[in-house]
């Protein structure tokens, strides 16, 4: 095989772990979008709140350290301990469900019934208070994020791979990360299509999905569903914001995350859980086919725009998407 051909196999696959980081993100969207008809605009900024918190817990940061210090006029800044990897994971799922609790009753309860414009306005909102919270509570430098996980290309795959393009051709290089990734979103999907196909609030979840109005008649509690979707979306948003923290650390830029999202959720549906994970697929692998193939033709740097040009196609011919319901109103 030439080495042309093996260097554009590596750019696919490199594609596809990048697709599966945009995918992780897109889940968050499409569970409180399918559930509620709320679209997250707050979503990226949730990842970023997770990995802050994650990293403090480890850390053994004192939260609102500034504060405390410019008011009581301390110098406080950690416990002087450090907790274990998965005992700080628990403990952010637990603030993340708190922040669930507290979105739901304190927000989005006095909302019910508004325009799908006024609920997207508040989670615009929901975004800028909570990367505020996340900035007082464990400040705004940029953070390390140390689970353990492999980093770099794997030599493994680099040495094994070296001969079959001969002299011109040194190996695919694919990142560790983001093989342990693919694995992580794998898992992630199967246990979250099998909790909504096969456990009770699963399919209550998918009963509130479909009709408010007549799952309530059936007894499902809106307020309980509206609490769990933004539970899982806040755990969805954890793990993304594990994944990017550790292969770019956690700063404040990962907020921006979600605009990598928007694409994949117009090619992939809002209301569809494999849409979110073929949309990011295919906004991967085309991005960075199209850079390797056109790039060098137009000056290069098309990754950053490569994918709301596709996504536009697709709002022009195929609105709903891929995997999207498409919505008939009589008029």
């Amino acid at each position: 095989m030439s080495a042309d051909f093996l260097y554009g196999i590596e750019v696919v696959l490199n594609g596809l772990m990048a697709g599966v980081m945009y995918a992780l993100v897109a889940l968050g969207f499409v569970l409180i979008f399918k559930a509620s008809g709320i679209f997250n605009f707050a979503q990226g900024v949730m990842a970023l709140f997770a990995a802050l918190t994650l990293v403090g817990i480890m850390e053994g940061q004192v939260p609102f350290a500034h504060i405390i210090n410019a008011t009581f006029g301390t110098e406080l800044h950690h416990f002087g301990w450090e907790v274990p990897a998965i005992l700080a994971i628990t403990c952010t799922v637990g603030v993340m469900i708190l922040f669930a609790w507290a979105v739901q009753r304190f927000l989005f309860r006095h909302l019910v019934g508004q325009e799908p414009i006024i609920l997207f306005m508040a989670t615009i909102g929901l975004a800028y208070f909570l990367e505020g919270m996340g900035d007082l509570m464990w400040g705004s430098d940029i953070k390390t994020l140390a689970l353990g996980l492999p980093q770099g290309g794997s030599r493994w795959i680099e040495d094994a791979t070296a001969g079959l393009g001969g002299d011109d051709f040194y190996g695919f290089f694919i990142d560790k990360l983001d093989m342990v990734a693919t694995v992580v979103a794998i898992v992630l999907v199967a246990g979250l299509i099998a909790f909504s196909q096969y456990t009770k609030h699963g399919r209550a979840m998918r009963a509130v999905a479909d009709d408010h109005q007549a799952a309530l008649s059936v007894g499902i509690s809106l307020n309980f569903i509206w609490i769990l979707v933004w539970s899982l979306a806040g755990f969805v948003a954890l793990v993304a914001g594990i994944m990017w923290g550790a292969k770019s650390g956690v700063q404040f830029s990962l907020s921006l995350i979600a605009l990598k999202a928007l694409p994949v959720l117009m090619l992939g549906g809002f209301t569809s859980i494999p849409g979110a994970i073929v949309g990011g697929l295919i906004i991967g692998v085309g991005e960075k086919l199209f850079e390797y193939l056109v790039g060098p033709m137009v000056g290069g740097a098309t990754e950053n725009w490569f994918a709301y040009v596709l996504a536009l196609l697709f709002l022009v011919f195929r609105p709903q998407g891929l995997f999207g319901e498409k919505i008939i109103e009589r008029v």
